[in-house]
């Protein structure tokens, strides 16, 4: 196999296209890079939204999001879908 034969490996520091998208069908997009830790996406969807970032959870592919979490750590792809939840309490015993 020659050397034009074999796939680039792609670079480190590549930036993603995530929708971040609200029970409400809002949607806010983000340029991410693969190991940037998730953490600061929420942050930062957070400090936009006017919401505590306490209070913001993150669902991809049906499972929460941790904040150590990154793009590569879940293999996400450019184009992906963030499903953002804010925490609700309430419900009352009768």
């Amino acid at each position: 196999m020659s050397d034009s034969e074999q796939p680039q490996p792609k670079p480190e520091n590549e930036q993603l296209n995530i929708k971040v998208k609200d029970a409400n069908g809002n949607e806010v997009f983000f340029k991410v890079k693969k190991n940037t830790r998730l953490s600061k996406l929420k942050m930062a969807y957070a400090d936009k939204m006017g919401k505590p970032v306490n209070s913001v959870r993150f669902i991809f592919d049906g499972q929460r999001i941790g904040d150590d979490d990154t793009a590569e750590s879940l293999g996400m792809e450019d184009s992906d879908e963030i499903d953002a939840m804010i925490e609700q309490t309430g419900g009352a015993c009768a």
